[in-house]
């Protein structure tokens, strides 16, 4: 695969999208020429820099606290959040891709190295942020959307994280639906991406599985944790939601 190849075929691939989307008239349609040439740039910065981090744990781990500040601030700018929220995000993110990373080397699923810490976490940072992007979404809707049945709840006395609990459920059984859906159609719908990258490398197809899996858990493990986190900090609104700040 040549850098040529891969740019006329990216670059094909590229406009058959922008076609569509110009045809569909969709909102901002400069964005998926303006994702892709940020994956590229990043990706080719990525590359450069890994040379020399891949092999040094220190290196990798302020890697990854770069990669959970920008996740973090990622949700926090698509959910408009007040700036207060910030530390909580950047808490949860930290915490959500800590507990099982940890839990995978502790139990010896996955061999200790620095390249295996900043695969399998920079693996389970984007997921988190995905989780939590979507988990503060649906639920800022849906307590806009469900105002007046939040407020008969308060009348008649509920708490405010009782009066919540039904919009708060549904948002979160939303918001790991991907992550579940990934999971169970794996091997029969997609090739996931730790799989294919790990016979690529030579292992082989049994080995490539394993990984997968312990990958799958992992980001299954992380949602439920963002979306625990999510919960305890918005499932109680103490204000009434307002079309300005859903979320607060």
């Amino acid at each position: 695969m040549s850098l040529v190849s891969t740019g006329f075929g990216a670059l094909a691939l590229l406009a058959v999208a922008t076609a569509i989307v110009l045809g569909l008239r969709l909102e901002h349609p400069w964005l998926q020429p303006w994702a892709l040439l940020r994956a590229g740039v990043q990706l080719g910065i990525l590359s450069v820099i890994l040379l020399g981090v891949i092999t040094s744990g220190w290196w990798v781990a302020l890697f990854l606290v770069a990669m959970v500040c920008a996740a973090s601030w990622t949700v926090y700018t698509r959910l408009g959040l007040a700036r207060r929220t910030l530390p909580f995000l950047l808490a949860t993110v930290a915490l959500a891709a800590a507990v099982p990373v940890a839990v995978v080397f502790a139990t010896g699923a996955v061999e200790f190295s620095p390249r295996y810490v900043l695969a399998l976490g920079g693996l389970i940072v984007g997921n988190v942020m995905t989780v939590t992007t979507l988990m503060g979404r649906l639920l800022g809707n849906g307590l806009l959307s469900s105002r007046n049945e939040i407020e008969g709840w308060l009348a008649l006395g509920a708490t405010p994280r009782e009066a919540a609990r039904d919009v708060t459920r549904a948002s979160a059984s939303s918001a790991i639906i991907p992550s579940t859906d990934q999971t169970r159609t794996t091997g029969i719908v997609t090739l996931p991406g730790a799989f294919v990258g790990a016979v690529f490398g030579g292992s082989s197809p049994l080995m490539a599985a394993q990984f997968q899996i312990i990958v799958l858990a992992a980001i299954l493990c992380a949602g439920a944790i963002s979306l625990a986190a999510m919960t305890w900090r918005f499932g109680a609104p103490r204000e009434l939601p307002t079309e300005a700040a859903p979320l607060r």
